[in-house]
């Protein structure tokens, strides 16, 4: 799928790897609707993106409100005529402490944003991506869907539940004008922690090579025109996702004998 000309939603759109998504489906000459929970983030990157108003438009919503989501989608097709993509890529991070030291909120608040604003997003605008004549579309889910994470319990559950979305979703679609890809992303360099509201975790943990968010979207873009059913980001998470299906235990081992000192600290 080419994406020049087309339009997409992209959410999580004013900070990380959905900011640099935005601002490469702009360069690439795609119109885009950014969708985020801050007014100031979605500000800065149409700054950065110095688009003209028909390219890009700038929308403030909380995917986890049903209602919302609900009129983001005639906002947005009566902004830009049509939508022939969604990128889900808005997500937040637990607290990084034990599956029993978290309270039940913190739990659906991680569950509410990761899987329910991916589901939101994809009852509101699947219906109209598959009358278009090729459409995608695509769900950021974590290397943490191969591997859990010590701290990181219900994170990677919500990731993992994204991932079995997505690739039911696939098969739902085969035969369709809809490409459906899952991306998985390594150890990316954003705030995350920070824009989740958590902070990071007391202690050093190990030190980790990060993709930067600039290529994370370049790649994201480069798997929406290729029509990928999957797009590894980062050495660690191609490494974690053969090492989980041939070798699951010692893969999970592995990872909680690197990342113990994330709680320990």
């Amino acid at each position: 799928m080419q994406v020049a000309d087309k339009v997409f939603v992209v959410t999580g759109g004013g900070n990380g790897i959905g900011r640099e998504v935005v601002l490469e489906l702009l360069a690439r000459g795609a119109r885009v609707a950014a969708v985020d929970l801050r007014a100031t983030s979605l500000e800065e990157t149409a700054r950065l993106a110095a688009a003209e108003p028909d390219q890009l438009s700038t929308h403030t919503v909380d995917v986890t409100d049903p209602g919302a989501v609900a009129a983001l989608g005639p906002e947005v097709r009566s902004l830009h005529g049509q939508v022939d993509g969604l990128v889900n890529v808005a997500g937040i991070i637990q607290r990084f402490a034990p599956f029993l030291d978290l309270e039940t909120a913190e739990i659906e608040k991680v569950l509410a944003v990761n899987f329910w604003g991916v589901v939101h997003l994809t009852r509101e605008f699947l219906p109209h991506l598959v009358e278009r004549t090729e459409a995608s579309l695509v769900n950021v889910a974590s290397m943490g869907a191969f591997v859990p994470v010590p701290g990181q319990a219900v994170y990677g559950a919500s990731k993992a539940a994204v991932k079995l979305l997505t690739e039911a979703l696939y098969a739902e679609l085969r035969g369709t004008a809809v490409t459906v890809t899952a991306v998985y992303p390594g150890a990316i360099g954003t705030d995350i922690a920070a824009n989740s509201g958590v902070g990071a975790p007391d202690g050093e943990g190990p030190e980790i090579k990060t993709t930067s968010p600039r290529d994370a979207g370049r790649q994201v873009v480069d798997g929406i025109e290729e029509g990928a059913y999957r797009v590894r980001i980062g050495r660690d998470a191609t490494m974690l996702d053969r090492l989980s299906r041939l070798m699951p235990r010692r893969a999970t081992d592995l990872v909680a004998r690197r990342m113990q000192s994330l709680l320990d600290g």
